[in-house]
């Protein structure tokens, strides 16, 4: 629980180009997060393009980040899909050696409630020794499913809250926090757009996909919320938010690719990204450029 209390890393998946997963390139951009002081990271996340990878692949990025942080930080592996598979890969985190598990949230056209807390249930009572976070994306899952799932499950420690609305999670905050479930680290699952608004209504913690690119800037962010220092929080918030708007452009369209771009400005890998979403336009690589000189690390 701890660990959440920090900024947590999306990791990217570098491709290479015959569009396999770039092994050493991989390695490389998590050690520049890492050395810089990111102290969590999420293999096989959203930014991770999670959906477009294979079961090998899952597997190989989930060995390389364990191999690349051993005794740096603490891995939270992404897990999701069919009930049945997301068990399996939930056991072969284990068995890799990481501490935790996030949950991506069931994709499905249909969701209730109960079929939430059954879905999360299983998966947390196949690994008790893991820690759990639920990725919370949809705005019908109330505290009520949140507090059952909590007090069931021991292991469910956290929740990464990623629907865009402060209101609605200072109440799943303030509603959860009894009987057991106020144990529950909250993470600001938006990153730095929402992180400091996020963190006034209870959130902890935030995840980051930024971080990949400059990570200093999101520890930076962090410190300031967490030293309660609101005024130099948004001025960094200010600097940091063109880029974050770039992401989110056309329904958050430009989520990897534009990390993958800023990457591959900095040549730390490829800027490659797999159907169904695409590389950045030439005039939004171009913006890519000027936020990165901006901030005092561009070409």
């Amino acid at each position: 629980m701890d660990a959440l209390r920090s900024v947590v890393l999306i990791n990217a998946t570098p491709f290479d180009d015959d569009g396999a997963v770039a092994a050493k390139e991989y390695a490389r951009v998590l050690d520049h997060a890492v050395t810089a002081g990111i102290g969590v990271v999420t293999p096989n996340g959203n930014t991770s393009e999670f959906y477009s990878l294979t079961p090998d692949e899952l597997d190989t990025a989930l060995a390389v980040t364990i191999e690349t942080v051993k005794d740096r930080a603490t891995v939270i592996a992404g897990v999701g899909h069919e009930l049945d598979r997301a068990i399996r890969m939930a056991k072969s985190a284990q068995a890799a050696g990481a501490e935790a598990i996030m949950v991506h949230q069931p994709v499905h056209p249909y969701l209730t409630e109960e079929g939430w807390v059954a879905y999360h249930r299983a998966i947390a009572d196949a690994v008790p020794s893991l820690g759990v976070v639920c990725y919370l994306r949809s705005p019908h899952i109330g505290p009520s499913a949140v507090h059952k799932l909590a007090v069931g499950s021991q292991n469910v420690v956290g929740v990464k809250y990623a629907v865009p609305d402060a209101i609605a999670f200072a109440d799943i905050v303030t509603q959860t926090a009894s009987g057991g479930a106020e144990r529950l680290v909250w993470v600001c699952g938006l990153a730095e757009s929402w992180a400091p608004f996020f963190w006034v209504a209870g959130a902890e913690g935030f995840t980051t996909g930024l971080g990949n690119v400059a990570p200093e800037l999101s520890l930076r962010l962090f410190g300031e919320l967490a030293a309660g220092n609101p005024g130099a929080a948004m001025r960094l918030w200010r600097k940091l938010k063109p880029f974050e708007d770039l992401r989110a452009r056309h329904g958050n369209a430009y989520n990897v690719s534009a990390v993958k771009e800023a990457l591959a400005q900095l040549d730390l890998c490829r800027r490659d990204v797999r159907p169904p979403i695409s590389e950045l336009p030439e005039a939004e690589r171009a913006e890519v450029g000027e936020i990165l000189r901006e901030w005092g690390i561009g070409g």
